[in-house]
């Protein structure tokens, strides 16, 4: 008897000194939404992370053929789940996110250097009153009008601070946009109804970190600032889990 006693002292205190995960506290279920010129292999170093916290974490295979193309496959990764969630987009997956986010299953929304628009607003359009960021000019567009982005554009641009090796890996491996989507008008606006994050890339060289700043303030989003290129969420992963896991904790206490 004392025997048993002595472990089940020792459990209960082994159990308390664990620190709590983000399961523990509600939310559990992460849907990941990647950008242009990208896949969900964006969230490859962010997902075991997450799984570590205890959530469970899928990311969306945009087919960036159009905007309702993109939120439908995001819609139908929410509709899988079973719970809430915590919806995540990285640059052009923030338009999507906004969108998709008005699912009444999205708890929360956090944007990772992305795209934060209001309602009305083009996308194309959104950061006009900043000057234009130089991995712009690397896009380069097929007779079809999907762009693709230049190597000199990942790897002065869009993923200057990852190693060669992964900059060639997301070179070879991006998916061509359809130049069509960045002319979409977001009707739902989710961010005005949810609480929201924003990671902040102040080395980002594909939107320009003040506009970013600006959507941050102006969807009143807990902000986080990283010294990162445009892909925060690969040269930065447990910077960025660490706010999609607080994310989680504090939309679940609502």
């Amino acid at each position: 008897m004392i025997r048993q006693l002595f472990f089940a002292a020792a459990l209960a205190t082994a159990l308390a000194a664990q620190p709590a995960r983000a399961a523990d506290q509600g939310v559990r279920n992460v849907v990941l939404v990647h950008g242009a010129f990208a896949d969900g292999s964006s969230w490859a170093k962010v997902i075991p992370l997450l799984e570590k916290a205890g959530l469970k974490a899928v990311a969306v295979q945009n087919p960036l053929t159009s905007f309702a193309d993109d939120v439908a496959a995001t819609r139908r990764a929410i509709a899988l789940l079973d719970g809430p969630v915590i919806l995540v987009g990285h640059s052009w997956g923030g338009v999507v996110i906004t969108e998709a986010g008005a699912d009444p299953k999205v708890a929360g929304l956090v944007y990772v250097a992305a795209f934060a628009p209001d309602a009305g607003e083009p996308v194309g359009e959104l950061g006009k009153d900043f000057p234009p960021p130089p991995g712009l000019a690397e896009l380069r567009p097929d007779a079809d009008g999907y762009l693709t982005m230049t190597t000199k554009g990942v790897f002065e641009n869009f993923a200057h601070d990852l190693p060669l090796a992964e900059r060639k890996l997301i070179a070879a491996t991006q998916g061509a946009t359809n130049g069509a989507v960045f002319g979409a008008k977001v009707t739902n606006v989710a961010w005005k109804t949810k609480p929201s994050w924003y990671v902040v890339a102040s080395k980002d060289r594909m939107i320009q970190p003040d506009l970013e700043r600006k959507f941050a303030r102006a969807i009143n989003a807990k902000t986080t600032t990283i010294a990162s290129s445009h892909v925060a969420m690969l040269s930065h992963p447990a910077e960025v889990a660490r706010v999609i896991v607080e994310a989680a904790r504090t939309a679940s206490a609502r």
